[in-house]
């Protein structure tokens, strides 16, 4: 009877993993499809323009004289400088990193 139960359990546990498991793995892919699906020729060469831009801008900002400036002028140029560089970091997708991947790969061991 307790055997029983302890193997309805784990069945259920396999199974929700599973599931769980296959959800993350098309969420990430169906978003890597549609991204590179529209992503076209001219939407690259309007981001390059884009990125050229926003690196000129932190150029000219890294080549001031901030001496002369305030504190709220400064505080502003750091703003710019983080909206800058966060707009220019942003990319979608999904990142496991290694220490998840592999604790799944042992929970996938010791259960099945």
């Amino acid at each position: 009877m307790c055997n029983s139960k302890k193997y309805k359990m784990k069945n259920l546990l396999k199974a929700v993993l599973l599931v769980i498991f296959i959800t993350v793995a098309q969420t990430s892919q169906s978003k890597d499809l549609a991204g590179n699906s529209r992503l076209t020729n001219h939407s690259e060469t309007m981001y390059a323009a884009e990125a050229q831009k926003l690196t000129s801008r932190l150029e000219e900002i890294k080549a001031m004289d901030k001496s002369s400036m305030t504190r709220t002028e400064k505080k502003a140029l750091r703003k710019e400088v983080k909206a800058i560089r966060k707009s220019m970091d942003s990319s979608g997708g999904i990142y496991l990193s290694v220490g998840a991947v592999i604790l799944i790969i042992v929970l996938l061991i010791i259960l099945l």
